[in-house]
């Protein structure tokens, strides 16, 4: 059974950084991809970027330009590297597998202006 948990997150200001990082074990398979996605408030879930085992990253318009999406396969870890960060981006990181597993409990990330 894969199971993923996210951390990371928390309070910065607007403009600040932050690296969340999602600890993913149990894969069965060589070949296989893992997302970010967040929620705000009253919001739907949205995609944010996907990696491949391979190391091959993807983006939504959502995250080009402020959101590097990257990943460390000897620590069984991705990470979502926030930089420039704004108000909007305040929400409930997750990341999950492609196809979609169960959701963990997200990193919350709030950001103040």
């Amino acid at each position: 059974e894969v199971t993923l948990v996210e951390s990371g997150g928390g309070l910065v200001q607007a403009g600040g950084s932050l690296r969340l990082s999602c600890i993913a074990s149990g894969f069965t398979e060589d070949d296989y991809a893992i997302s970010w996605f967040r929620q705000a408030p009253g919001k739907e879930r949205e995609g944010l970027s996907c990696i491949t085992s391979a190391g091959r990253p993807s983006y939504t318009d959502s995250a080009k330009g402020r959101f590097t999406i990257s990943s460390d396969n000897a620590k069984n870890m991705v990470y979502l590297q926030i930089d420039n960060l704004k108000p909007e981006d305040t929400a409930v990181y997750y990341c999950n597998t492609i196809p979609l597993g169960p959701w963990g409990a997200g990193t919350q990330v709030t950001v103040s202006s």
